[in-house]
């Protein structure tokens, strides 16, 4: 599995120790950027993301900024991806199994990197359920055409 990460500068350096996590734990990994603590607009980064996840199917995003909420709405905007903000691991496996979230979005300001980290682990290893969540999944693509 890919992984695309990317940050606004609120994000920047709690991107940078998970990034240097996701390496030490051999995942293949694109960092999309920001590269500093200069104020950027978090929508560029999230699109970014969000467009390279719907064009690799066998891929999931991780965007960080203060909140990790103005990045979820950003991203959400691009057509298949099914974004979430997670702020505790115990939540991140619902965000798979019920909606096969393929963007976890992460606060900076809010959520320390370990638990940032035991979020991360946690979506990566939990797969979509299927079954009876697949027909609200399949409502949301719909819409979106």
């Amino acid at each position: 599995m890919k992984i695309y990460i990317g940050s606004d500068h609120a994000g920047y350096e709690m991107k940078t120790q998970i990034v240097n996590y996701l390496k030490s734990q051999s995942y293949d990994l694109l960092d999309m950027g920001t590269m500093s603590l200069d104020s950027v607009d978090y929508p560029d980064y999230a699109f970014k993301v969000g467009e390279n996840v719907v064009r690799d199917s066998n891929s999931v995003g991780i965007l960080i900024c203060g909140t990790g909420f103005g990045m979820c709405i950003a991203v959400n905007k691009v057509k298949g991806v099914r974004a979430t903000s997670v702020v505790r691991a115990d939540m991140a496996p619902l965000a798979r199994q019920h909606n096969n979230a393929n963007v976890l979005c992460l606060s900076a300001r809010f959520v320390s990197y370990n638990e940032n980290v035991n979020i991360i682990n946690t979506f990566l290893k939990t797969n979509f359920e299927g079954g009876r969540h697949q027909k609200r999944i399949d409502k949301i693509t719909e819409y979106e055409k």
